[in-house]
């Protein structure tokens, strides 16, 4: 096939050429803004998946959603070595000045420039200079505590009003949740709780691994009521087939059925692995429609691509310690495992390790779907850490009491 014309082109939140089963997200978002917009309640909303559904893609849309809906949208990714406020400092920034009509800045829009000065202030020493470049004096008192559970809700509510007072709504929209530390979320869920509260003008969505759920609800116990949790899953079969099929179909080729069940199999449903899948196939094709012997000959070529592009990226961030749990979670297969049954393998007290659990948590690696238990953040990742670790851990002499 003709390279230059193959439609899949899989990368870090790149958004596949036909976006399927996620209908029903995407129609739940749509509602929550128009309702936000009329002024009428909504829950914001956090999405929530392991690696390689298209959590990012989903957020992307929801932003154009949004935008054609005329919010102002702040889209920022939460990494895990910068603070909250310098993420979100810049955009609220150029938000309330895009409120500014021609020079008209009514008195909601230059209070939230005041505000956003004092609370720019009282962040500098933690978060290093923030340069905010506001031509305006700060409001004393509002947002200026240095406590940012304190702070943070109330900057948010002062730009929510200058918005309503505009007729604008705004949507917060950020990734990779999972990464902000205590007093962040913290943050975010007493402003979202304030702002719906007062029924104002700005929805919080968000996008984490599936321990966002937990940590949400460790933080506030209110969370749960205050926001929807939509599950990012992997595609059904059809779906999988679909995301496959449709791209090609629109350039007049076509994947044989036993081609597209080859792929659903390997791929598990996972988008990301459906779109490397689709990418290698349409490469090495010679005619259509692409036969399920294609999909075998590739299949060398995708695993390393995955290998080099999906997990290795993840792994080499690891601790020896960090790999051996990892591999001695892969022994067990696929799944969920008990914490204990990863220390049995490894020869150690499931206390002893517990500390590295946690630090694989905060990575992003692994999370507990139930107490005690524990999994990959990352599809297939066990399959991986036999490929690159072929030797399983030794146990560690008289470690284990």
């Amino acid at each position: 096939m003709d390279r230059i014309k193959n439609p899949f082109a899989p990368g870090a939140g790149s958004p596949p050429p036909a976006l399927v089963g996620r209908s029903q997200i995407l129609e739940d978002a749509r509602i929550a803004l128009a309702r936000i917009k009329k002024g009428s309640h909504a829950k914001s909303f956090l999405l929530i998946g392991l690696r390689g559904v298209g959590k990012t893609v989903l957020l992307n849309e929801i932003e154009s959603l949004a935008e054609a809906e005329g919010y102002k949208t702040v889209f920022i990714e939460a990494p895990e070595n910068k603070r909250l406020p310098a993420l979100l400092l810049p955009p609220l920034r150029q938000i309330l000045f895009s409120l500014d009509r021609v020079g008209n800045m009514n008195e909601q829009v230059k209070r939230g420039l005041r505000v956003l000065k004092s609370f720019a202030q009282s962040v500098r020493l933690k978060v290093g200079e923030v340069e905010v470049g506001l031509e305006i004096g700060s409001e004393k008192g509002t947002a200026d505590s240095g406590d940012l559970e304190h702070d943070l809700p109330e900057l948010l509510v002062v730009v929510a009003e200058a918005a309503q007072a505009r007729g604008t709504p705004i949507a917060l929209i950020i990734d990779e949740m999972q990464y902000l530390n205590e007093d962040e979320l913290s943050a975010l869920i007493m402003s979202a709780h304030k702002i719906s509260q007062r029924q104002l003008p700005l929805i919080l969505v968000g996008a984490g691994l599936p321990q966002l759920v937990g940590l949400t609800g460790k933080s506030k116990s209110y969370a749960e009521r205050l926001f929807n949790f939509p599950n990012v899953g992997p595609l059904a079969t059809e779906d999988a087939k679909n995301a496959l099929q449709v791209p090609v179909e629109k350039v007049g080729i076509s994947f044989a059925q036993e081609a597209l069940q080859e792929i659903a199999t390997f791929a598990q449903g996972y988008p990301y692995f459906i779109q490397v899948w689709g990418h290698y196939s349409w490469d090495i094709a010679e005619f259509s429609p692409i036969a399920v012997d294609v999909i075998r000959d590739v299949q060398d070529a995708v695993t390393e691509h995955l290998d080099q592009n999906f997990f290795r990226v993840r792994f080499d961030r690891l601790t020896p310690r960090e790999k051996d749990y990892l591999r001695a979670m892969a022994q067990l297969g696929s799944g969920a495992h008990r914490s204990g049954d990863i220390a049995d393998i490894l020869g150690v007290h499931v206390h002893s390790v517990a500390p590295i659990r946690s630090g694989l948590i905060k990575k992003g690696m692994i999370y507990s779907p139930a107490h005690g238990d524990t999994a990959f953040t990352v599809p297939l990742f066990d399959e991986f850490m036999t490929r690159i670790m072929p030797e399983a851990p030794r146990k560690r002499r008289n470690s284990k009491k």
